[in-house]
């Protein structure tokens, strides 16, 4: 899924050092940092979640706390797409905090993907639409997965 605001910002910010990707940003811990933090932000799916009592902590935990969750979400076909592209989100955050050497990067079409230190990306929105609308696979275990690569 493509996210414009940040494609906007990638544009706004890397026009100084002629670059208009991701790249410029991975090379400034700054920049990065501050991409890392739009991605965590996942403001749709922290009210749901709130609205069902559970707060998410970015713990892998907390992924653990959102699969056992009623997938009420299913409900509401317009807002399913954004509330699984927020579990993405959300999951890519927990395994860049916690997983050493989790970075994110983003691929050329704007979609933002986990790189592990070996080199193995995973495609977290895609997980998170999949988890939405399927229940699987489930947050933890693609946690699970990123944490024994």
């Amino acid at each position: 899924m493509n996210i414009p605001f940040l494609d906007n910002w990638l544009k706004r910010h890397s026009a100084d050092t002629g670059a208009s990707d991701f790249a410029a940003a991975e090379k400034d811990p700054e920049r990065a940092a501050v991409i890392a933090e739009l991605l965590s932000e996942c403001e749709l799916l922290r009210v749901r979640v709130g609205q069902a009592g559970l707060e998410l902590d970015d713990s892998p935990a907390s992924l653990s706390a959102l699969d056992q969750l009623p997938p009420r979400w299913r409900d509401d076909p317009e807002e399913l797409p954004w509330l699984g592209n927020d579990a993405g989100l959300y999951l890519g955050t927990v395994i860049v905090r916690t997983v050493p050497g989790a970075s994110w990067h983003i691929w050329p079409g704007g979609s933002p993907v986990v790189r592990l230190v070996s080199g193995r990306e995973i495609s977290v929105v895609e997980a998170g639409l999949d988890w939405a609308v399927n229940g699987s696979p489930e947050l933890s275990q693609v946690y699970a997965e990123a944490a024994e690569a």
